[in-house]
């Protein structure tokens, strides 16, 4: 992958960066998972400490969901009408 300014036809500049937020959303609802996952294995072994953390950071993934859809919605409404955004965009 070249380095250097981004490829013709690319949204982004340097000065605003482009920020794949279907990505961003798949990646937190997959952390959010695990996280409620393995808190309850780790809750039923005994390890409360540990489930409790993991716990909370099942509680900061959701938080990130949150974030990430009030953007997208911010997204849509700017860009109007065009809505078919890949997983990377």
């Amino acid at each position: 992958m070249p380095i250097g300014p981004q490829p013709h036809g690319r949204r982004g500049t340097v000065e605003e960066p482009y920020s794949p937020l279907n990505l961003r959303l798949a990646l937190a609802a997959f952390g959010a998972v695990v996280c409620a996952v393995l808190s309850l294995v780790l809750f039923r072994a005994g390890w409360i400490v540990p489930g409790w953390l993991l716990a909370a950071w099942g509680v900061v993934a959701l938080a990130d969901i949150v974030v990430i859809q009030l953007r997208r919605r911010a997204r849509a409404r700017a860009e109007g009408s065009k809505s078919d955004h890949s997983l990377f965009e």
